[in-house]
């Protein structure tokens, strides 16, 4: 059973103070909970431990992938396979972060792997600088978490120069390169997370600026802001597959700017395979004993309690959970049932005393660096609760 620990909320005027307006559901309630989960020392090193070999099986099955062409399967849009490939040929093409979902952990519950947002994950702000806050505001030990992801990502940002070398040698190394960071107007979440990457960039040492995502300029020889100024760097909080199928001349345009070596895009184009769900079916089949991965496949599963998502679905939409003779036990709605499904062995989540299940979310960045929950029903949807964690001895 998760055990939690009440705490004083931080209240609505001192969210929006500090750039933190999504604080309510559109139901009323308050989106960030007044508990912390309770996590032992022993259990956040088995999140940090889990999460590094999970992060380098990734990397194995993508590899996997661009060798076998297995870019179908996972539903990667064909105008995208040239600029994936040559991100991933490259090692300055570096992913910045990305967000695993696990179930257990806690309470002597194996950690499995539910998926990997890679590409454009939110609960940063609230992992990063939220959780924090609410133990600094209780009078509570600031060190006690497992959340060290401004830092991490700051250091992620600095091995954009540095590669595998020492983040320390940034300064020796970097040459006034800058930075546009990109996202689409009129949602307060994105332009909140983007605008708090643009302040970590910032303070690795980088020139950076912010350009709404309608208002950047692209050609074959670079990216540009509004006043034509060109970027070595763009970060967009968008995700890959919605530049593949709504905006197929960008995709074009972006693939050539990678091609001619004009810009390095952040995160990279093969962060999609890592994004797609199909990749839990082959890591499924290059990894069948490791500890932390669920049984999935693209066809559904015989004998089991199963979950059927969407390929690039988010925040439990069109998501269904079928009992061992496949029959729908409940299921969501959303738009991305156009998407070919993968089908993943179900695990139950931890549960509080009031039945509320709890899903584990851990940050990466060169390595895991901070853990956060989610909390809400048997399919976790976009009105499931953060809730922050701390750690007891």
């Amino acid at each position: 059973m998760i055990h939690t620990r009440k705490v004083q909320a931080i209240d609505d005027a001192m969210l929006e103070e500090i750039g933190f307006s999504w604080h309510t559901d559109s139901d009323g309630s308050k989106y960030i909970s007044d508990e912390l989960v309770e996590v032992t020392t022993q259990e956040a090193e088995d999140y940090y431990q889990a999460v590094n070999e999970i992060y380098d099986m990734y990397v194995e099955a993508a590899e996997y992938v661009i060798e076998n062409n297995l870019f179908f399967e996972l539903g990667i849009p064909f105008n995208l396979i040239d600029i994936i490939k040559k991100s991933w040929e490259n090692d300055v093409h570096w992913h910045i972060y990305g967000r695993f979902d696990l179930a257990g952990g806690i309470d002597g519950k194996g950690i499995k792997l539910i998926e990997f947002n890679a590409d454009t994950p939110t609960a940063l702000f609230e992992t990063a600088l939220l959780q924090w806050a609410i133990l600094k505001a209780n009078n509570m030990d600031e060190a006690k978490q497992f959340n060290n992801v401004y830092e991490a990502i700051r250091e992620n940002f600095k091995r954009l120069i540095t590669l595998f070398d020492e983040p320390e040698k940034f300064d020796e190394l970097y040459d006034g390169w800058k930075i546009l960071f990109s996202c689409i107007e009129g949602n307060d979440e994105e332009e909140a997370t983007t605008k708090l990457l643009q302040q970590i960039a910032s303070d690795a040492g980088f020139v950076t600026d912010f350009e709404f995502l309608q208002n950047v300029h692209f050609d074959d020889e670079g990216i540009y802001d509004a006043q034509e100024n060109p970027y070595e760097y763009w970060f967009k909080l968008y995700p890959w597959e919605d530049i593949a199928t709504d905006e197929p001349e960008l995709a074009t345009t972006l693939t050539h700017i990678i091609e001619n070596q004009k810009a390095i895009i952040l995160n990279p184009a093969y962060t999609l395979l890592f994004q797609s769900k199909g990749m839990l079916a082959i890591l499924s089949q290059l990894f069948p004993d490791s500890p932390y991965l669920l049984k999935t496949s693209f066809e559904p599963l015989d004998g089991l309690k199963q979950v059927a998502k969407p390929l690039f679905g988010r925040e439990g939409a069109n998501t269904a959970i079928m009992d061992e003779n496949k029959k729908v036990l409940m299921q969501t709605d959303g738009p991305y049932d156009n998407y070919k499904k993968v089908y993943q062995e179900y695990v139950d989540f931890t549960q509080d005393h009031t039945g509320k299940k709890y899903q584990a979310g851990v940050f990466f960045a060169y390595e895991a660096c901070g853990l956060g929950f989610r909390k809400g029903g048997e399919i976790l949807d976009n009105m499931s609760k953060f809730v922050g964690h701390v750690i007891v001895d």
